[in-house]
């Protein structure tokens, strides 16, 4: 046993090397809080002593820049991890790699990107993100079908990051997320032909992007505004991987 490392007064559990992604106030076999910990001979002594480890805990929080605020929420891994899910997040982030290569390699494709069942489930969002942003004019009534789309996978990141402390799960909607501005690269090219096949096909007036980029005046810009899209799809595709291979690496060692 390592003397330079604290032993859990809950679980007589003894941190090592391994445990640095877990912060150092916190037991990482079973989640109390050192400093809260209470026996009662500890609660005796605390009334006595003039510091306060609650105090201490909160002003500790203070200090922490926001880099390394975002490291705690973004970057942490469970205190256990069982062989089963951690060989099914690898067998999940090996899927997603292929298929996000697909997408990438495959271009502004309309065949490819459209012809995906992803984009069948991609529609339904698209189509309530134009009813979502209708109180806000019909400028950002357009637009809000292709924005609801690439927001509402951050959205679930969030809650997959904040709430249900899944930084894995979390990494696969920013993988959905750079998907959704790929699905969205066909529709810009296609603002001056709009040849694409509509939901509601009423004519020209039905292309998203070729209203929008007629209001803004930048039509003869469309296939620029497309493949910033798909850039930025690829983009947040690869910052995916890279999230989700560096969890997987930190959870294999937890199983070590």
């Amino acid at each position: 046993m390592n003397a330079n490392y604290p032993i859990c007064p809950n679980c007589s559990y003894q941190r090592n090397e391994l445990d640095k992604l877990v912060h150092q106030a916190i037991c990482p076999a079973c989640g109390i809080l050192y400093a809260k910990w209470q026996t009662p001979d500890t609660v005796n002594s605390r009334q006595d002593s003039a510091s306060d480890p609650e105090q201490e805990w909160e002003e500790h929080q203070s200090r922490m820049t926001l880099w390394e605020s975002i490291k705690d929420l973004f970057l942490s891994v469970p205190y256990q991890v069982d062989k089963m899910t951690f060989y099914g997040r690898v067998l999940a982030f090996s899927a997603f790699f292929i298929w996000g290569g697909s997408f990438i390699l495959g271009g502004i494709d309309w065949q490819g990107i459209g012809g995906s069942f992803l984009h069948n489930i991609n529609l339904p969002f698209h189509e309530f993100g134009h009813l979502l942003f209708m109180p806000f004019g019909r400028f950002w009534s357009i637009l809000g079908g292709s924005l609801f789309q690439v927001l509402l996978p951050l959205l679930i990141l969030l809650a997959f990051s904040i709430q249900q402390k899944d930084n894995f799960g979390a990494s696969i909607m920013l993988w959905w997320c750079g998907q959704n501005f790929i699905d969205v690269s066909p529709y810009i090219a296609d603002a001056q032909l709009r040849a694409l096949p509509l939901i509601l096909n009423k004519g020209d007036e039905s292309h998203d992007w070729g209203n929008l980029l007629t209001m803004t005046g930048n039509l003869q810009h469309t296939q620029t505004i497309a493949n910033a899209s798909f850039s930025i799809g690829c983009i947040i595709i690869f910052v995916s991987y890279i999230w989700g291979a560096y969890l997987l690496i930190q959870q294999k060692k937890v199983l070590e």
